[in-house]
């Protein structure tokens, strides 16, 4: 018998392997929790055994998630969504455990004609249905962040959906216990059930905001980051307590917590300090669901868990696919949206361990139900992958409509030369773009918000709608004849696209990123960015200016130190191009800076950088920049090749010197 330390290290190991072999295969650590949880569980290796303190501390991570759940339950934000909430969303949950309890009755009827028995009652229907509407929201989320979807036409729509999904689990963890207490008691079961469940939640949202309010201040000025976490916990396992206490769940007090809390100022320190908590125990809870999980019948009835996997895949597809139809969406987009939310979701998990506690689901269910939700999970990167040629396929309105909106923006591109193209029409491209229309400088600029571009679009700004990480939204804004590309939006991932599709098929076109800090700088600079240029930086030295001013430092010396600390970190700003406009008494006295572009009959050519000697004619390279577009930091083993071209800095004089001496041929 184990004792519970060997328990919990064995937890523990198992998860810190399940997470690491999901994140090396780039799959959500859910899967890699399911996946221990079947290994080490009772129908496996049966390490764990059943134990019993194990699943009870598990519970504890639904507690966490749905406070997180009420902690995001933002009013005006639904209010926005409503029509995709509270019409696509609640439309497809509905109809789904419709479907289910329809599509049960169904099977009853053919077994009775076939003399045979069939073990799945209506009520058991019901919550197999509520289980199989929710899809995954953590995978989905993940997806369509790193394809820069979110604010897509089906981004919106599948956001609607997830969100009620999440808002729907409050309900049914009500409904799904009533539904155990059988047929002659149900009704005022569940009366009762909801009866307390209102006036528990009445009572609390109506006085408890200002109690929440009240006493979280008054715990922030004990300004005891221990105290606050204490708390935390105080209040979060507190309500679910109560909320057990009148005979509802324990995930009900939570998510009434989380909302109370979401709507006072310290949401997001809340949500920082919950999330270690919340994510330790959340991933316990599935190591529990997969040690419930048996692969014997799951082998055994093959074909059942194949049925289980597809059927409501294509299902759940072609119902949000239809109704995203009816709510407005075009074809192509109603597909996309059905082919996202087609997948199981973690709180589908949830709803069927409820409907087997509750003995609504017979034990010989879980297993191929839990297998074919846990397998359609896993295919739900593979259809997001293809989804844009299953689209291409199956809607030619929705080719027709990609090729109107890239004629759109080739259009307005065709008589455009040396311009600037703006990735992101947010403030930071907004800004960017008044400083170019300022100096005449034409530019195009990319965005994926239909109401951003619409406005600005009429307001005479060189703004279309189109993705800047595709290749056909860049070619169509004339990246071939572009004079730079700018990535105004802080997304590593984002900008490491655009980067890759600029060197392939632009490679002389410089890239100018923004990031939030330096810590992906050399990660860009490797994939060719000219320059990089971190808020963070720019904050602090904006900062700096202004404290030393105040405190009376002469404003010519701040522009100084300023410039200075620019001059250290911007390998490109080392210095300055000479021009017309530059005073030419003090201009010769002062170094400046001058690129070479290295021609193919260069005798330097193919020579490497220190046997040029520039330094002895006081020149010094400051950066370099090869054909390819690539910026590098110049290294004396450098072999210089055609069209490679070098920053120089040094005064007039020697800069004429070193200029000649590279170009001689």
């Amino acid at each position: 018998m184990a004792t519970t330390l060997e328990v919990v290290l064995l937890y523990l190991v198992a998860a810190v392997l399940g997470v690491v072999a999901c994140r090396s295969l780039k799959l959500p650590p859910m899967l890699g929790y399911l996946a221990v949880g079947v290994l080490i569980g009772p129908n496996a290796l049966s390490l764990a055994g059943d134990a019993a303190g194990a699943r009870s501390l598990a519970e504890f991570g639904v507690v966490f998630l749905m406070f997180v759940i009420g902690l995001e339950f933002n009013l005006p934000k639904l209010r926005s969504m409503r029509a995709l909430v509270f019409g696509l969303g609640l439309s497809q949950v509905g109809l789904t455990i419709i479907g289910a309890v329809i599509g049960n009755a169904l099977l009853v009827w053919g077994f009775t004609a076939l003399g045979r028995a069939w073990d799945l009652t209506w009520q058991g229907a019901i919550a197999l249905g509520a289980a199989m509407a929710m899809s995954s929201t953590a995978i989905l989320v993940k997806l369509m962040a790193e394809r820069l979807e979110l604010d897509s036409e089906h981004g919106r729509r599948v956001m609607g959906v997830l969100l009620f999904q999440d808002l729907a689990v409050v309900p049914l963890l009500v409904l799904i216990p009533a539904l155990g207490a059988g047929d002659q008691q149900l009704g005022v079961t569940l009366a009762v059930a909801l009866a307390k469940a209102a006036a528990l939640l009445a009572l609390l949202l109506l006085g408890g905001q200002r109690v929440m309010r009240w006493w979280l201040t008054l715990v922030a000025r004990r300004k005891s980051e221990e105290l606050f976490v204490l708390n935390l916990l105080l209040v979060t396992l507190g309500l679910a307590w109560l909320t057990e206490m009148a005979g509802l769940s324990l995930a009900l007090g939570a998510f009434v917590a989380g909302m109370l809390v979401a709507e006072t100022e310290y949401k997001h320190q809340v949500e920082t300090d919950i999330r270690p908590f919340h994510d330790v125990l959340l991933g316990l809870f599935f190591i529990t669901i997969g040690m419930r999980l048996d692969w014997r019948p799951v082998i055994d009835q093959w074909l059942l868990v194949l049925l289980l996997t597809l059927l409501p895949v294509l299902a759940k597809a072609v119902l949000v696919a239809l109704l995203a139809r009816a709510f407005g969406a075009s074809p192509g987009v109603a597909i996309r949206t059905g082919l996202y939310l087609a997948q199981a979701g973690e709180f589908g998990f949830v709803l069927l361990s409820l409907g087997v506690e509750n003995q609504l689901l017979v034990g010989n269910w879980m297993s191929p139900v839990l297998a074919a939700m846990v397998l359609s999970m896993l295919l739900t990167p593979l259809i997001v992958m293809w989804s844009g040629r299953i689209v291409m396929r199956l809607s030619a309105s929705d080719w027709m409509l990609q090729s109107v909106q890239l004629t759109a923006i080739a259009k307005k591109a065709m008589r455009t030369e040396q311009h600037v193209i703006i990735c992101g029409y947010g403030r930071s491209g907004q800004n960017l773009a008044r400083l170019l229309e300022r100096e005449g400088i034409a530019y195009m600029a990319l965005d994926l918000d239909p109401d951003r571009v619409r406005q600005a679009a009429a307001a005479g700004q060189s703004v279309v709608f189109g993705d800047a990480a595709r290749l056909r939204s860049l070619m169509a804004a004339g990246l071939v004849r572009a004079s730079a590309v700018v990535v105004s939006y802080p997304d590593t991932a984002s900008a490491l696209k655009i980067l890759q599709l600029v060197h392939e098929h632009a490679p002389r076109v410089p890239v100018i990123v923004r990031t939030i800090d330096d810590s992906d700088l050399e990660k860009l600079r490797e994939a060719g960015a000219a320059e990089v240029v971190p808020e963070t930086l720019e904050g602090s030295l904006m900062l700096a200016a202004q404290a030393l001013a105040l405190v009376g430092v002469p404003m010519q010396r701040v522009i100084r130190i300023t410039r200075d600390a620019r001059d250290a970190r911007y390998r490109l700003l080392q210095g300055h191009f000479h021009g017309a406009d530059d005073d030419t008494v003090n201009e010769l006295q002062q170094a400046r800076l001058a690129s070479v572009t290295l021609p193919a009959a260069a005798s330097c050519v193919g020579r490497a950088l220190q046997d040029q000697a520039l330094h002895a004619t006081g020149v010094q390279v400051v950066s370099m920049r090869l054909a390819s577009g690539r910026v590098l930091v110049p290294e004396d083993a450098h072999v210089l090749a055609p069209g490679d071209t070098l920053v120089l800095s040094g005064l007039p004089e020697a800069l004429a010197l070193a200029e000649e001496k590279l170009l001689r041929v």
